[in-house]
Parts: C-alpha cells; structure tokens; sequence
C-alpha cells in the first residue's frame, strides 16, 4: 500500500512533462505558422520579405494573427462576377424629380405664407379693408390737395378742406339714393304688383302651355318658404344690424386714415422705408412712387368711366320711363367700381326694374341700351382713359375679383382689381431694376471697340422696353423722391 502514492505521484510527473513538452511543440507551431503568413503578407503587398518591418520586434509581443487577419481572406476567383460600389442616394436620384422636389417643398413654403397671410387678413377684415379704402379715397383727393398747396394754402388747411369736401359729397350722394328710394318705394311696389299680373298673363297666354294652377302652387310654394324660414330671415336681419354696425366702424376708420394720409403721407412713407432691409431700400423706394401714380391713375379713370356709365344709362332709363332712374344711375355708378362683375349686376337690376313695371319690350330697349354702354366702354373708355399703365389682362380681372369677393365681400371685389394692377406695376418696375443692376455690374469690354459696346440701360428704358420698341441709354436713372403729390 506505500508504493501506490509513489507511483501516482510519478505517473502525475510524467503527465506534467509530456503536457510541457506539448505546449512547447505547439508554441513553435504557432510561430512558424506567424512567420509563414507574415511572409504571405510581405508578398501581397509587393515588398520583399526581408525589408519588411518585424511586428514582433516592433511590438515586442508575439500578436500576429489580429495584424494579418485581412490578409488570410482569400481572394475572390477569377471568373466571379464584378459587383459594383453602391452609388450615392442623391445622384441615384433622377434630376427632374430633384428639381422638382426643391420647387414643390418652396412652393409648400409659399403655400402656407400666402395661407397664414389670409388667415391673419381675415381676422382683421374690417382693420384692412377700411385701410385699403382709405388709400383709394387718398388717391382720389391727394391731387386737390397739392394743387391748394401750390396755390400757397398750408398743408392742414388744404387737407381739412379737401377731405371735408369729399366726405360731404359722398355722404350727399348716399342721402340722395336713400331718399330717391324712399320716395319711389309705393310707386315701386304698385308697379311691382302689375307688372307680375302682367308677367301671370303672358306666361298664360305663352305657347309655354303655363297653366293658372301651376302659376298658383309656385305662389303658394313661396310664400310658405318665406313663412317657414322666418326665424332664419329674422337672424339674417339681425346679422344684418351687426353688419351696419361693422360699416360704420370701418367708414369711421377710412375718415380718420385718409386724413392722415392726406396729411402726412410722405412721413408714413419714408417711415416705411426704413424698415425695408438696406439692400432692398433702393429697388422699393423706386416703386413706391410708381405704384402710387398707378393707383392714383386707375381710381381716377375708374371713376371718370363710372360717371360716363352712370350718366349714359341714366338718360336711357330717364326716356325709356322707368321708374327710379336716378337712383338706378347711381348704383350703376357704385357698381361700377366692381369690374367686369358690377357692370353685369347693375345692367341686370335695371333691367328687371324696366320688366315688371314697363313690360318686356322696355326691359328689351333698356338691355340693349346697357350692352351698348358697356360696349362703348371696354373698346374705347377704359384703354383711352385708363391707358397701358394699369391695363390687366379680363382673366386676371375675374380671377382677382372672385378671389376678393370670397375673401371679404364686396368690399374685397372692390380692391381686389386695384391691387393687382399696383402688383404687377411693382413687380414689371424690380424686374427692370435688377436688370439694370446686373448691367451695372457687368465689367466693361476693353479695347478700341469698347465705346458704346456696353451700354447700361435704365429702368425707365427696361419698362418701356416691355411695352414696345425702345433703345437703352447709357444713363442709370437713380429713385426719384417722393413728392407731396405722389409723384
């Protein structure tokens, strides 16, 4: 029983050198194989094996099978296919659809400016249209105001009197419909009453084959309309007095505006310029005064064109022995103001008066005398009148007018067609004003032809050059100042 510890302690000795024995064998397998894929490596690369820097005798640590790890992946077969590199995402994309992707996302941009401009414009309806109205009026008036002050009257005198006048004659027209109306409303309302038994028995006596019964139920259909919607015709109504209310507030406003306007508006313009960015001043105090004069021009013409309509179908409707003449001229004077869509509504009222209180033969005559004011207006009035300075193409006219009506109501018909005219006089005068700043930029050609090789035109030229044939001058024509009388 002794000798048995011994021999395990000898057999667990044996065990120990054959296990060192082992690793030594392994750890010289291990450095040859290190040495022969160093060898490999140096060969791939294409530098002799024997200039090659020794990683152990850099590192001094025996680590080569992380340092060569790239280099035991085998290379790919000969007859193996090429793949490719994938491409940059931005060119793989088509170049139409990049340009139209960086259009539509500033189209969106612009799309929900234009958007929160109209909300916000809605919201001050009243504010904005009483503003806009004020600059119409002070367009009409400011001519009469500089006019008394180049006679030697001061400023506020002039303006006090200009807009007292103004204001008074407004204020007399409207008393002048309400009181023509008022006066006219039982004779109305007789001749009213014949004229549909006049129009029961032309419908019977039509080939229509219009029977009385059938005449009878759309009487009575009507009146129990009416009858049913009373609560509806009864909040109309009152809707209607907060409707009053908001006009007189907004007329309140335009009084006050163009007094001050008439007053002061040089200082509110050159106010408004120093808010403009320094690099932008120059172009927009360019057209400032050419917008201005635009507008002055086009509520000038439009009412000179409005007193010829008034007037000529007036005298038509006075001989033709319709009744409330002078009060119908004179909505188709307001109306006029409407283009386009306020001659076809005015014409139509006074033809439906003339049908049911002188019968169809007068609504006939008075139908033909309107179509020829109108007539005699688009072809001849307004180009003669107005002139090339404000002349927007009838599309541009029905679009603005449909846009401004849904937007705030008769009031935004009534503005929509000035402001486009002010837009595009704006828009045509910076265009030519960054031409003539691209010319001014451009260097000069050299040599003995230079003389007149490269001429600067100005912006008067550059707009006269949309209009027709012009020649561009060699003089660049600075903003000119804004006068007392926007000129």
């Amino acid at each position: 029983m002794s000798r048995l510890p011994r021999w395990l302690a000898g057999v667990g000795a044996g065990l120990t050198r054959v296990s060192e024995r082992l690793d030594a064998r392994r750890d010289e397998a291990l450095s040859e194989q290190a040495d022969a894929r160093a060898a490999a490596a140096a060969k791939t690369a294409g530098t002799p094996g024997s200039d090659a820097p020794d990683a152990t005798a850099a590192t001094g640590t025996v680590d080569a099978a992380p340092a060569t790890a790239t280099a035991t992946v085998p290379a790919p077969p000969a007859y193996a296919p090429a793949v490719p590199p994938r491409p940059d995402p931005v060119s793989a994309v088509p170049w139409g659809m990049r340009v139209a992707a960086e259009a539509g996302w500033r189209l969106l941009v612009i799309a929900g400016t234009l958007w929160v401009l109209m909300r916000v414009i809605s919201e001050v309806r009243l504010v904005v249209l009483a503003f806009t109205s004020a600059l119409l009026i002070t367009a009409l008036l400011q001519p009469t105001v500089a006019r008394l002050k180049r006679w030697g009257m001061p400023r506020g005198p002039a303006t006090a009197l200009t807009a007292i006048a103004g204001f008074v004659v407004m204020g007399l027209v409207g008393w002048f419909v309400v009181w023509q109306v008022m006066e006219n409303l039982d004779t109305l309302s007789e001749r009213v009453r014949d004229g549909i038994e006049e129009l029961k028995q032309w419908l019977l006596d039509s080939p229509f084959h219009v029977t009385e019964s059938q005449i009878n139920d759309i009487a009575e259909n009507l009146s129990g309309t009416i009858s049913s919607n009373t609560q509806e015709i009864t909040s109309a109504g009152l809707q209607g007095v907060t409707v009053m209310v908001e006009i007189l507030t907004g007329m309140v406003l335009a009084m006050f505006s163009t007094l001050f306007l008439l007053y002061d508006g040089k200082r509110i313009w050159n106010w408004f310029l120093k808010l403009v960015p320094a690099q932008a001043r120059e172009g927009v105090a360019g057209a400032g005064p050419r917008a201005w004069r635009t507008l002055t021009a086009y509520v000038r013409g439009t009412v000179l064109v409005a007193l010829i309509d008034a007037i000529f179908i007036g005298l038509g409707i006075y001989v033709l022995d319709v009744p409330m003449a002078v009060p119908l001229a004179v909505f188709i004077f307001l109306f006029a103001f409407i283009p386009l869509v306020g001659a076809v509504i005015s014409g139509a009222l006074a033809v439906v008066v003339a049908l049911v209180t002188q019968g169809v033969f007068t609504a006939l005559m008075v139908l033909v005398v309107v179509l020829a004011v109108q007539q005699l207006e688009g072809h001849v009035l307004q180009p003669f009148i107005l002139g090339r300075a404000v002349r927007v193409h009838p599309l541009a006219v029905v679009l603005a007018v449909a846009v401004g009506g849904i937007t705030a109501g008769i009031g935004g018909a009534v503005v929509a067609v000035p402001l486009v005219a002010v837009t595009n006089t704006v828009v045509g005068y910076l265009r030519a004003y960054a031409k003539e700043q691209s010319l001014r930029n451009t260097p000069p050609p050299h040599g003995s032809t230079a003389v007149g090789a490269s001429p600067v035109a100005s912006v008067d030229a550059l707009e006269a050059a949309g209009h027709g044939a012009a020649t561009p001058t060699t003089t660049a024509v600075a903003p000119r100042p804004v006068t007392e009388d926007g000129a």
